[in-house]
């Protein structure tokens, strides 16, 4: 199992970018997918706990039920648009992808799921410092962290 932790260890610079992106607002998007293989998209809180991403699903609700059957999932931090002439200083956005393991009941709030994340993909989409070319980054456990600039 790939945790939070691991991705910090081995790339703590991005790491570092990728955790202030989603940490900086509180609501993401969750995708997880349906009985019959389409995707549905959720909102979701996640939280940076102990070296794992963990987030939660209150009881009865789709996405966890969506979980406990098919543990595949990406989560998106929030989106905001660059500012115009500030183009250079906006952060960029943040997805996760692998697979949510159910890790027990939440013990805080209404009932529900606790599910730890094993992270197959960490991505850092954002501008150069020219703000001329979008960069996309990308770290897997296989392959380490790689980066591709597109005018």
């Amino acid at each position: 199992m790939v945790a939070w932790q691991d991705v910090e260890e081995a790339a703590p610079q991005f790491a570092q970018r990728v955790r202030a992106l989603f940490d900086a607002h509180k609501h993401k998007t969750l995708a997880t997918l349906r009985a019959d293989g389409s995707p549905r998209i959720s909102g979701i809180e996640t939280v940076f706990d102990d070296g794992r991403l963990t987030f939660g699903s209150m009881a009865g609700a789709r996405k966890g039920a969506d979980l406990r059957r098919d543990p595949r999932f990406a989560v998106h931090s929030a989106t905001v648009d660059p500012v115009e002439g500030a183009e250079a200083q906006w952060p960029g956005e943040a997805k996760i992808a692998g697979r949510a393991h159910l890790a027990g009941a939440i013990t805080e709030g209404p009932d529900g799921d606790l599910f730890h994340a094993d992270i197959d993909e960490v991505v850092h989409t954002h501008l150069d410092e020219q703000a001329t070319r979008l960069v996309v980054e990308w770290w897997t456990p296989a392959h380490g962290l790689r980066r591709v600039e597109r005018e």
